[in-house]
């Protein structure tokens, strides 16, 4: 794990990437352009085993003096949810904003999600994130294919009255995340968990874009058959959840 900023970040941003050395300067410097002067934030990227030039790509970012960057490598691939969680748990802000490596998410979303759900969530603390939803996909087929497969049985099953909970532009409360039982896949399911714990989410309508550069890390295999099998799990989680109502004596 690489040095902390100094300053006291409000948000986290969580980028969890594997094999995405050429997305990295342009992402970050469209993050910079949407965040800087906005909100006091920290950008977390974690390399998941990485077998390119990433690694190396973001420490020279680091040492051309962008201290707000923190980094942390894993030595081997761990998956896309675990890599986020390691970059939640190294986090310092009190809002999580989880995208994708790749540049489909746009972060000119950022500021205005966080702005609609902090604006909520201190009306109604039952709302805990929020996440975006993909109006207009640029996916290719196969992804297109899968995810309307995957999303149509998530539906049945799970029942969260969310659109697109495939997006990977998310922000959520901190310390709710890391209260959510952690699991392989668990990033596709954030609205089912936090709706079982009591809490709310919000859908954003968000920018989607081709990907940058790169191929991407996902297939029918890994995407669809997999998810399929995911479902069964979260939906027996749901089933199994309690929803704590607490009243606290004053005497």
């Amino acid at each position: 794990m690489s040095q902390p900023a100094t300053c006291q970040p409000t948000v986290s941003i969580v980028i969890p990437a594997k094999n995405e050395a050429e997305n990295i300067v342009p992402l970050i410097t469209e993050i910079r352009t949407a965040m800087d002067g906005q909100f006091e934030y920290e950008l977390i990227y974690i390399d998941d085993g990485s077998t390119d030039a990433t690694w190396s790509t973001l420490l020279q970012l680091q040492a051309d003096g962008f201290d707000r960057l923190r980094l942390i490598s894993h030595q081997q691939s761990v998956g896309q949810s675990m890599a986020i969680l390691s970059g939640a748990w190294e986090a310092r802000g009190e809002w999580l904003v989880v995208l994708d490596a790749d540049g489909q998410n746009d972060p000119a979303d950022i500021p205005g999600m966080l702005q609609s759900v902090q604006q909520r969530h201190a009306l109604d603390a039952r709302v805990w994130g929020v996440i975006g939803h993909r109006v207009n996909r640029r996916d290719d087929w196969v992804k297109r294919l899968s995810s309307k497969v995957a999303n149509g049985f998530r539906d049945f099953m799970l029942n969260d009255g969310i659109p697109d909970t495939g997006c990977g532009l998310k922000a959520v409360r901190r310390e709710r995340y890391l209260r959510l039982p952690s699991f392989n896949h668990m990033h596709r399911y954030i609205p089912t968990l936090i709706q079982a714990q009591g809490g709310l989410m919000l859908v954003h309508p968000v920018n989607h874009r081709p990907r940058m550069a790169g191929r991407s890390n996902y297939g029918v295999w890994n995407r669809l058959w997999v998810g399929l099998v995911d479902v069964l799990g979260v939906w027996w989680l749901k089933r199994r959840a309690k929803v704590i109502q607490v009243r606290e004596s004053h005497l």
